[in-house]
């Protein structure tokens, strides 16, 4: 079983959660986006961000969570070298629910992610190992991150792959980006700890995992370890490892506390908030197009089947170029390529945001394809250059519209050069796929195999 617990900065925010230091740090000095209250001086009150709380609250909703009525925060204690306070200011349900919400979840690939909770809180500051790419001497510590809004997302053990937990990632980078609350491609902007145990044995966590690319390959290793550990009837400790990720295996970090080892207890100085139904809804009209009400437009609304609006849904990017790129009668022409080609050629998430694939490129293949100029074979091998380099789609749809009407000259040149196949798909008609194949390799999948196999069998007559 495997669970999730990820940490999103709110990094849309202007000032951190409790001061009005900047909640953006990045481009600042160590140690210069301070003051004293998010460094704990005494004598010093918490004023909460209320902005930080709306923004926690359509997250919340976004993932079909039920905001709590009424939230609070605790003192949440530990010693550590970047936790200024020596305490952090969270919040915890074991006195009820007082959180943002809870008891919600995520649909990933036909598979429910339930969420436990979404709670708010502070950010640590941040340990420095190297500086300027070299090693230091002992460890520096920065606090220009210490009291930044920080949204934690904690799911119910229900991932049974390393590869879900990665998609479900991907969809929460894509919703925060969509509500504009995060950008999560900024460094540290989200990280997340798995959970992992198997055959029933103790839970062990993963931590320090810097990408989502990474957290896939640390629950492969972990799931690995536990079930080699039990193979040898090994017992399973409940601790924190920490993912290295030079050797690409976990190394103990530290027993795994209890939520006792913190000794929570409400946070005095911030009073409990009471949400209104008038605020919540309020909240919820602003919300974007939620992605259960998207699918169910592109299954109505352009008759898509519902697998492929499942999978355009499923990743932002995508979406963001069906939307740019379509008409009523092109819709279901990209929506096609996009979940079936484009998903193919650019098979992860950072793929395609890192590709040069632009709405344009899609309306113009798309009306090609519709009016015959091109294939769809054409079509995938012209969208493959534009994800990886870009270019003149005009261009290339001339250049293949040109070369589909000079097929029939490259099936005969080819038939003449194999004689020996040309016998064969005389004698056994499944033969004729291997000149098909031949054919595409030389057009570089511009001809229509139909068109070939037409052709092909046109000429065996004769």
């Amino acid at each position: 079983m495997i669970g999730l617990e990820i940490h999103c900065q709110l990094t849309r925010l202007n000032s951190k959660l409790f001061c009005r230091c900047r909640a953006d740090y990045r481009t600042m000095a160590a140690n210069r986006n301070t003051c004293p209250v998010c460094l704990g001086f005494p004598g010093t009150l918490p004023l909460l961000n209320s902005e930080a709380v709306r923004h926690a609250i359509s997250l919340a909703l976004s993932l079909n969570c039920k905001p709590n009525s009424r939230i609070s925060f605790f003192r949440k204690n530990y010693f550590y070298p970047d936790l200024p306070k020596n305490f952090q200011i969270t919040q915890f349900d074991a006195f009820g629910p007082s959180s943002i919400g809870g008891d919600g979840a995520v649909d990933v690939d036909g598979k429910p992610i339930r969420i436990s909770r979404i709670q708010l809180e502070e950010d640590p500051g941040r340990l420095v190992y190297e500086k300027n790419g070299l090693p230091v001497q002992g460890t520096l510590i920065d606090y220009n991150r210490a009291g930044c809004a920080l949204v934690e997302i904690v799911t119910e053990p229900d991932f049974d792959t390393p590869q879900r937990a990665r998609r479900f990632l991907n969809i929460l980078a894509d919703i925060v980006v969509g509500l504009d609350v995060a950008d999560p491609h900024l460094e540290g902007a989200m990280r997340a700890d798995g959970n992992v145990s198997v055959r029933g044995g103790n839970k062990v966590e993963v931590k320090n995992v810097n990408s989502f690319h990474d957290l896939e390959k640390a629950l492969h290793f972990e799931i690995t370890r536990q079930n080699s550990l039990c193979d040898r009837g090994i017992e399973i400790v409940q601790e924190t490892r920490h993912w290295d990720d030079r050797r690409r295996i976990t190394i103990r970090s530290r027993v795994k506390e209890s939520e006792m080892d913190y000794r929570y207890f409400l946070e005095a100085d911030i009073p409990p908030i009471h949400l209104g139904k008038d605020t919540i809804s309020r909240i919820r009209k602003s919300l974007p197009e939620s992605p259960d009400a998207r699918l169910k437009r592109y299954t109505q609304e352009y008759g898509m089947a519902p697998q492929v609006a499942s999978s355009l849904v499923s990743d932002r990017h995508c979406c963001d170029l069906f939307e740019k790129a379509h008409t009523p009668k092109t819709a279901k022409t990209i929506a096609n390529m996009l979940t079936t080609d484009y998903m193919g050629i650019m098979d992860t998430h950072e793929k395609r945001v890192a590709s040069h694939l632009s709405p344009e490129h899609m309306a113009a293949l798309a009306s090609a394809v519709d009016s015959d100029t091109i294939t769809r074979a054409a079509a995938k091998g012209i969208l493959y250059d534009l994800a990886h380099n870009g270019g003149d789609v005009a261009a290339s749809i001339k250049a293949a519209a040109s070369g589909a009407q000079d097929i029939r000259g490259v099936v005969e040149r080819i038939m003449q050069s194999n004689p020996q196949a040309v016998q064969q798909a005389r004698q056994n008609p499944q033969a004729i796929n291997y000149i098909v194949g031949l054919v595409m390799k030389e057009t570089r999948k511009a001809a229509d195999p139909k068109e070939c196999i037409r052709l092909i069998r046109d000429i065996l007559k004769q």
